[in-house]
């Protein structure tokens, strides 16, 4: 109850018009994890309460119908004002919610349209001379994202082919400069290694040293045990060679 009553604190996402997608996304996230989207997906009915109902069914009965106010509520706290008024006499949150989505998303078709629009888009993108690489791929990907959303896809492969087309004039690349990047991405790889090679050789030069010093330290123990021990026997062969008083 306090992880929800402090995420309840947190604003939804407004819908303006634009972008209705990403919108409908964030929104969908935001009552699920108000337990609000029963509310928005079914527009359940609520049973009146028996006569001498038990505090479980008044329990219930009030739960059902507060996620649906609430649901309600949330949903005309996320529209601007000018597509409030557009929605404001719909009476349940799964209306307010239909009504949204025929009218910004569309049918199929029209969703096909809006498909092939971005990825006209897409193509037709091209790198500003005041631009950096990062900005470039942003507004791509952007792009993307969007198609995706639409149910359709946009490969990888081509949003690739796409930034390295645009970042330098592949027509006018030499054949030197294209070695020239290959070697140094080669050179790169080839330093990568050699330090991950220098770093076992390192770890496991210290490991021989800890272990020398280890086997230096137990001979040099088993030796003193032994030279005291041949000490006590000498000593004892001294003492029983005198002949008694």
């Amino acid at each position: 109850m306090e992880v929800e009553a402090s995420f309840s604190s947190i604003a939804p996402p407004v819908f303006d018009g634009d972008n209705y997608q990403i919108w409908a996304l964030r929104m969908e996230t935001y009552l699920d994890a108000l337990d609000l989207w029963e509310a928005v997906e079914e527009d359940y009915e609520i049973p009146a309460l028996p006569n001498n109902p038990t505090m479980a069914q008044i329990k219930a009965h009030k739960e059902k119908k507060t996620k649906k106010s609430k649901a309600k509520a949330c949903l005309f706290a996320a529209v601007s004002s000018t597509i409030f008024t557009r929605i404001m006499s719909l009476k349940s949150a799964k209306e307010i919610w239909d009504h949204l989505k025929t009218e910004y998303e569309g049918d199929e078709r029209i969703r096909g349209m809006q498909v092939l629009n971005l990825v006209r888009d897409f193509e037709l993108q091209k790198m500003k001379k005041t631009e950096s690489i990062k900005e470039y791929s942003d507004r791509l990907l952007n792009i993307a994202s969007r198609v995706r959303l639409l149910g359709s896809s946009q490969p990888e492969s081509r949003i690739v082919q796409k930034i390295l087309v645009n970042t330098k004039d592949m027509s006018k690349i030499t054949l030197s400069e294209m070695l020239n990047a290959l070697q140094a991405q080669e050179q790169r790889r080839t330093m990568r290694q050699e330090d991950d090679v220098e770093g076992a050789l390192f770890v496991k030069h210290k490991e021989n040293i800890n272990y020398k010093k280890y086997k230096g330290k137990s001979h040099q123990s088993s030796n003193g045990d032994f030279k005291a021990n041949t000490n006590k026997s000498n000593t004892g062969n001294k003492k029983g060679s005198y002949p008694p008083c």
